[in-house]
Order: structure tokens, then sequence, then C-alpha cells
């Protein structure tokens, strides 16, 4: 649980510093769609944090089988916070759209993140 908690605080404390950072460096030097596309990576990334923490919460009040998945959602949600929050984050500064084919592959491991909640929260409601 204290690592979830830990990996959260930490990832909120960046996207924080990235949102503050577009808002106010990157607004006046990017073109608009790059900086829509930075904000969006901002905004996953703060929504997917608030995940995280939700799992650290969760881990507190759950057997070993479902820390076992709830660890998948988590780590689903910080994978999917690196690959597409962090591509977002690549062309947002440098207008680059290179690594514009991972972006999916994060919404993907978000995907899994919430099905793997989903799926420690039924086996934690049927004990």
């Amino acid at each position: 649980m204290r690592f979830w908690l830990m990996l959260s605080a930490v990832s909120g404390f960046v996207a924080v510093t990235a949102g503050a950072f577009g808002a106010h460096a990157l607004a006046s030097r990017v073109s608009e769609t790059d900086l829509a596309a930075f904000q969006t990576g901002v905004q996953y990334h703060l929504v997917h944090t608030l995940a995280l923490g939700l799992v650290a919460v969760a881990m507190t009040q759950s057997e070993h089988i479902v820390e076992h998945r709830l660890a998948i959602a988590g780590w689903a949600f910080f994978v999917g916070i690196i690959l597409f929050s962090g591509s977002l984050y690549f062309l947002g500064l440098t207008g680059s759209r290179s690594l514009v084919l991972i972006t999916p592959i994060g919404g993907l491991a978000f995907l899994v993140g919430w099905a793997a909640l989903l799926w420690a929260a039924m086996q934690g409601a049927s004990q």
C-alpha cells in the first residue's frame, strides 16, 4: 500500500508541475494544437494519479488475491501515464509526432487498469 501511495504522490507532484509548466511556459511558445495535446496529457495524468491513490487505499481493505489484482491495476495505470501522457508531453514540448503511435497503447493500459480495478472489486465483493 505504501508504495502505491508514494507513487501516487510523486505522480501528482509531476502532473501539477507539468500543468503549471504548460500553462505558463509553453502557452506562448507552441502551437495551440500542441498545447492542447500537452494539456490532455496533464488531464489524464492527474486522473490516473488519483486512480493510483485509489489502488493504495483499496489495498488497505483487501485480501491477498485482491491485492494482486489491485497491483495489476496500479501498474497498468502507471504504464498508461508514462506512455499516454508521456507521449503527449513529448509532442507538446518538441512538436514531434514521432511518439504518437504509443499514445493509444497508453490508453489501452488505462483501460486495463480500470478493468483490473473492477476485477479486484468483484472479487472483494464476493468474499
